[in-house]
């Protein structure tokens, strides 16, 4: 029986990514009073890129499990001297109960998924970030109710988070609203574009306008040359989320960012460090999600 890998939101049916969430809020609530069920278990963590949030979770979470994690840089793999993807996921994958892989490019992961005798998890790609967007629609279910029905705002580069966040909106009944310049639309959003659930405002205004929810994330990365973070600087700064922003949004909206942040950049420092920021929930909330997604791909309970 081929492993339930979990690369994108799509690879769980909407039904069961609702369950998953509503586990993940009873795994908070339960803390470490929940057992032991990954006991005997493992994680392999293979980061091609740097992270905090991501790393810090998975092994917390597998840690509070009862598992172990196996931590894997690119200098600390044969990867570095020339082995295949698939080599090493026939490897790894028959050693550890689930891989996690934090790479550049997508195609890493679906190689690796192909070869691999244990689940491969998504923990970022240029693709899609869905472990992310599972902690974020968590955090606003715990903190202001049902998601269904309402309106989130993305404002701002439509990139990995984003298309994630578009998957969201199908499988858990809101609306996605989004602005970005719209050069970038095509260019970022491909066949995203049309999901259920996604909708299209050239202004920010109008996208945060009676928004529940508005979330926003950096507008250039690591590896961008200093002419394309110039422009991108440039062509974004209309996109700002700030306090005049936040006050076209409902009264209770909540901020979200998954960080790192950019103060006076993506948002403004008043937004992201002010009353309606959940940020810092928002990335306790990455372990409780994915202590559910470990558990599911696992076949494990609590």
């Amino acid at each position: 029986m081929a492993a339930q890998n979990y690369l994108s939101f799509r690879d769980l049916a909407p039904a069961r990514t609702v369950e998953l969430v509503a586990d993940a809020l009873a795994a908070k609530r339960k803390g470490r009073d929940g057992g032991l069920p990954l006991r005997g278990r493992s994680l392999a963590l293979l980061f091609l890129k740097p992270s905090t949030r991501t790393r810090v979770s998975f092994e917390a979470g597998m840690a509070q499990l009862g598992g172990a994690s196996v931590v894997l840089t690119p200098d600390a793999t044969q990867l570095a001297r020339g082995e295949s993807v698939a080599d090493t996921a026939r490897a790894i994958g028959s050693m550890c109960d689930a891989v996690a892989i934090r790479a550049s490019e997508h195609g890493i992961l679906e190689d690796f998924a192909a070869h691999s005798p244990a689940p491969v998890i998504n923990a970022l790609t240029v693709l899609e970030h869905p472990c992310q967007v599972l902690a974020d629609v968590m955090t606003f279910i715990e903190l202001r109710g049902d998601i269904a029905g309402r309106k989130v705002a993305w404002i701002g580069d439509c990139n990995n988070v984003c298309r994630s966040w578009m998957l969201a909106a199908g499988a858990f009944g809101f609306t996605l609203a989004i602005s970005c310049p719209p050069a970038y639309r095509d260019e970022d959003v491909g066949d995203y574009a049309t999901l259920p659930g996604v909708a299209w405002e050239d202004e920010p205004a109008a996208a945060a306008a009676d928004a529940a929810c508005i979330v926003t994330d950096v507008w250039h990365s690591m590896g961008d040359d200093e002419q394309s973070k110039e422009r991108r600087l440039r062509d974004f700064a209309p996109y700002a989320v700030t306090a005049e922003l936040m006050a076209k949004a409902r009264p209770d909206a909540v901020f979200m960012h998954c960080l790192p942040a950019h103060r006076g950049e993506e948002v403004a420092a008043e937004v992201i460090d002010g009353e309606q920021s959940v940020v810092w929930t928002e990335a306790e909330n990455r372990m409780h999600a994915q202590k559910a997604l470990l558990l599911e791909l696992m076949g494990a309970s609590r």
